[in-house]
């Protein structure tokens, strides 16, 4: 990697730190008392903290980096974005439902990408303090924020090396009434409840082996997630095996998608057993 693109990662990588920080602070005000929350047009829910959020991390963003370009959820989608190679990929608060529930299970993702990939990534949860973020050809990292924003040192985070009695990561929302059931035809019979990007950063971070997703997902829920999960040895694909890009006209994910610590972990046949709409 060139000197040049090394310091751009990284600079992404401290301002992207400081909207993440900055949008929890704005996230957890908004937790803590009673808030509104509105339908969008996909029927999905946003309220208020999604909404300040973004514009937060947008304008630390775009102060720091003007000529890059942007996607976000909560923000009309500028389509000459894909002119441009570099593109910050942003969620101001992925897991609204968690949000909602007041789980504390619930991220800000922000992710650069370049080339249709996730270059660098960070997945901040604010409800717990911990930070992940990975940088490509750098590794993954997870940091602890204390009282008063007080850092403890980044530890490095790496995958397990597990091939037997995996953990499979399942998701609090959008989980079918069969997963059980399901993995136990695998012999996997040890879940780990989740919400948002998190179930990827347990992942990276050896506290789990494997998550399956099916159904549609959009390139924010994703792409600083798999950024964490590939720097720290783990591998994210898509449903039928292909590659996830980033940067695209249309920004669903179709496919659905897995996670895995190890290739060999992958279940064959999974997709076929679940219906389309379980996910």
């Amino acid at each position: 990697m060139e000197e040049k693109t090394k310091e751009l990662l990284l600079q992404a990588l401290r301002v992207s730190k400081q909207a993440a920080e900055e949008a929890g602070r704005i996230i957890m005000d908004i937790y803590q008392r009673d808030f509104q929350v509105r339908e969008k047009a996909d029927h999905s829910p946003v309220t208020e903290a999604d909404l300040k959020a973004n514009e937060r991390i947008l304008a630390i963003l775009k102060e720091a980096f003007p000529h890059m370009a942007f996607l976000s959820e909560e923000s009309q989608d500028d389509k000459r974005r894909r002119e441009n190679p570099w593109c910050f990929v942003i969620d101001p608060l992925d897991g609204t439902k968690e949000f909602i529930k007041r789980t504390g299970e619930f991220t800000v993702n922000i992710a650069l990408v370049h080339g249709g990939k996730p270059w660098m990534g960070l997945v901040y949860a604010p409800g717990k303090k911990e930070m992940y973020y990975g940088i490509k050809g750098m590794g993954a990292f997870r940091e602890i924020l204390g009282e008063d924003q007080v850092r403890e040192k980044p530890l490095p985070i790496r995958v397990s090396e597990r091939t037997k009695d995996i953990r499979a990561c399942v998701s609090r929302s959008h989980s079918p009434e069969n997963i059980r059931d399901i993995l136990a035809e695998w012999n996997i019979h040890r879940l780990i409840f989740a919400g948002s990007a998190l179930k990827g950063c347990l992942i990276a971070s050896g506290e789990a082996e494997i998550y399956y997703r099916e159904g549609k997902t959009c390139e924010w829920d994703t792409a600083a997630m798999q950024c964490v999960v590939e720097e720290a040895g783990g591998l994210l694909r898509q449903l039928d095996d292909t590659e996830m890009t980033y940067n695209r006209s249309n920004v669903i994910n179709e496919k659905g998608f897995y996670i895995v610590n190890r290739p060999e972990n992958r279940l064959k046949g999974y997709k076929e057993r679940l219906s389309a709409d379980c996910l």
